[in-house]
């Protein structure tokens, strides 16, 4: 529910474009209403996508035990430790005169150690590219209809060039640790971007936490840490954040892992200071 409400006051704090007028968002947000309706059918949908996505990866592994030509281009792929390594699983484009889509999912393979949580990482991780890409397709589609219903003409809609974006990132890759972030954006909107980070002991073999990396005290430790650059941020580079930010880590905080070791923390737009000053990143060095 927080992430909803989250999203929903993004999403009201979106600069609206000159041609937008308040009929267009509001036949935009009755075509989101109309599809909330639909939100249970679609979960079912996606527990079977989940089997789904455990026999795709069951064929990737085929691929790679009865193909040498596939084998050989995998093993060209950089190896993180000798441990694991990051492959992309599934790669398309798919393109109309409404929009264009481009989709890139990740899958983590364990090399040398069995790491047990990895398959339902990847399922998790499918399932999340799959969701989002559909989804966004069809926010796409509803902004345009709005957008014809309220007077917009198809030569006028050809300008906005709708791109929506799955990809993947490999933020750290050391002999110890493994960190990917899974992205979504849409260049229309930034509402519904949504980025996911995995992040891998892989000595220990398991994800790792906050709490792992800087102890019991993590809250308040990372806590500590970003209001010092905060305070650094707006005496250095003039960064003005909310007088009423609030800074609240838990076991849901956001990070990935850097190559020095270190968590690094995200806030996205509008969490502590204006949408142009985009995501906001602190490193913790601290333990």
């Amino acid at each position: 529910m927080k992430r909803i409400e989250e999203a929903k006051r993004k999403y009201e704090e979106i600069p609206i474009p000159n041609e937008l007028s308040e009929r267009v968002m509001m036949e935009v947000e009755k075509a989101n209403e109309r599809r909330k309706k639909v939100v249970n059918r679609r979960n079912i949908f996606l527990r079977k996508g989940t089997v789904a996505a455990a026999a795709a990866v069951f064929v990737f592994t085929a691929a790679l035990n009865t193909s040498t030509a596939f084998a050989e281009t995998m093993n060209d792929l950089p190896v993180i430790g000798a441990v694991a390594r990051v492959l992309t699983f599934r790669s398309y484009e798919k393109e109309t005169k409404d929009w264009k889509l481009s989709v890139e999912i990740p899958t983590i393979e364990m090399i040398a150690e069995d790491l047990g949580e990895t398959q339902s990482v990847n399922e998790e991780i499918y399932n999340m590219c799959q969701q989002y890409a559909d989804e966004a397709v069809a926010r796409a589609e509803d902004y345009r209809q709005a957008f014809l219903d309220t007077g917009g003409t198809e030569e006028e809609w050809e300008a906005h060039n709708i791109e929506i974006k799955v990809w993947y990132e490999v933020k750290a890759q050391t002999d110890q640790y493994l960190s990917v972030a899974v992205m979504g954006t849409e260049n229309w909107t930034s509402a519904y971007s949504e980025t996911r980070y995995y992040n891998f002991n892989l000595r220990q073999g398991k994800q790792v936490t906050l709490e792992d990396i800087l102890g019991e005290n993590y809250a308040q430790t990372a806590k500590d840490s970003i209001l010092a650059q905060m305070k650094e941020r707006e005496e250095t580079n003039g960064t003005q954040y909310w007088e009423d930010a609030v800074i609240e880590i838990s076991k849901d905080t956001k990070f990935y892992i850097n190559d020095q070791g270190n968590p690094v923390i995200v806030f996205e737009k509008y969490e502590l200071t204006s949408g142009a000053d985009g995501q906001q990143e602190f490193e913790i060095t601290e333990r």
